[in-house]
């Protein structure tokens, strides 16, 4: 069994990402797993962050589901489907630490240059969504790291904050429990993975919680630098 003082570092960190998580409706799985993989071992962080990303994602879509944009979800989740094998393709081939790298400074460009031109035109063409879908599929069916091209797309269609936030969790509850299958299949599921879910859990509710409020009370101009400084610092974060 987990020791009382590891216990209590985990639930303290997974109350800090599904805060994030609730505030911008994404990052909690991009932080925690570098650091819940300094604290315990990396085959117990993996499904217990998917646990807590998929119940964080269902929680704050059954609380916002009225503002999901349903034209774009079905198409970043079908996209993303397609793209998914050819992901796990990829994985043999092509070095994580490349992909990573790449993936983090395009998200640092496209924060830095929303920052210096903050009256850049919303595109509202709804075919980007196919294409950062499938982009999204490959990078999470190779590396689960799929959170990324979808919040891209999301800023580039001008939502809202609570647009934003619902919609990304219309995209992430399907493909958060195709993950938790696949993981319960591979032989993840531990009790001690049980017992840090069930012990975080109502911390994870209260993140969820505060993480809304805030997200409501954040004006849109603010949510949106916001926004773009974390993504800057998500792609320093997988450049590291």
């Amino acid at each position: 069994m987990v020791s009382l003082p590891l216990t209590l570092l985990v639930m303290a960190i997974l109350f800090c990402t599904t805060f994030t998580r609730s505030t911008l409706g994404f990052g909690d799985a991009l932080l925690a797993m570098p650091i819940l993989a300094l604290v315990i071992d990396i085959r117990m962080a993996t499904p217990l962050v998917a646990f807590v990303g998929t119940t964080t994602a269902l929680t704050i879509l059954l609380q916002g589901w009225r503002t999901v944009d349903l034209r774009a979800a079905w198409r970043l989740i079908l996209a993303s489907f397609l793209g998914i094998p050819i992901g796990l393709l990829l994985l043999k081939g092509v070095p994580e630490g490349l992909v990573k790298a790449v993936l983090g400074v395009v998200l640092i460009l496209f924060g830095l240059y929303n920052l210096a031109r903050p009256e850049l035109p919303a595109l509202r063409y709804g075919g980007l969504a196919y294409l950062f879908g499938f982009i999204a599929g490959i990078l999470g069916g190779a590396y689960n790291t799929n959170g990324p091209p979808i919040v891209m797309y999301g800023t580039l269609q001008g939502w809202s904050p609570e647009r934003f936030r619902a919609t990304l969790q219309g995209y992430f509850v399907p493909t958060g429990l195709l993950i938790l299958l696949g993981h319960g299949a591979a032989g993840l599921w531990t009790p001690q993975v049980f017992w840090l879910f069930g012990c975080s859990f109502p911390l994870i509710m209260l993140g969820v919680f505060l993480g809304g409020r805030l997200n409501q009370a954040i004006p849109k101009a603010r949510f949106e630098r916001v926004l773009y400084l974390f993504l800057i610092g998500i792609g320093i974060l997988l450049i590291v």
